[in-house]
């Protein structure tokens, strides 16, 4: 690390300690050439890949339509903002755990509608809807026989009707 006083690379860490939750390290420093000390925060750098859109464009990823893509399938339904943050970290974790600096935006897509089938069916059919373009009633009932077959109907002879 160079002093920022005299601009020499000689320095050594006087201190170290964890700050903002664990999040950061916090080192004081002292210059081996000019004796003077600084502090310096060091934090793990966290690059998310960029998406490859279907038209061959690439974006950086971005947590905000992510999230808004996700509010819009949640609209309205019992689900709760926590419960929705706690989708969007897994989805993050998820994002960086493939270790790819690029990810088309249908591996995604995929990891979305995995955690809204978690979250609310009624929510990831409204996204699989229009993630995969559904163009006729009977794509919506194949998705939604399909639901039904994989986890069983939960309101079959449950609700006294």
């Amino acid at each position: 690390m160079y002093c920022p006083f005299c601009g020499a690379q000689d320095t050594k860490v006087i201190d170290s300690r964890l700050v903002a939750d664990g999040g950061q390290v916090r080192r004081r420093r002292e210059c081996l050439s000019c004796n003077e000390r600084f502090t310096t925060f060091e934090t793990a750098e966290l690059v998310m890949p960029r998406v490859i859109k279907s038209d061959g464009t690439r974006q950086p990823f971005d947590e905000s339509k992510l999230r808004a893509g996700m509010q819009r399938a949640l609209e309205k339904r019992p689900v709760s903002v926590e419960d929705l943050e706690a989708a969007i970290s897994r989805i993050c974790h998820q994002l960086r755990a493939t270790g790819e600096r690029e990810l088309p935006a249908r591996e995604l897509g995929e990891f979305v509608m995995e955690a809204l089938q978690q979250l609310d069916d009624v929510a990831y059919v409204r996204f699989a809807s229009v993630y995969r373009s559904f163009q006729d009633i009977s794509e919506f009932a194949a998705e939604v026989d399909r639901l039904r077959s994989r986890t069983g109907d939960k309101k079959d002879g449950k609700d006294g009707a």
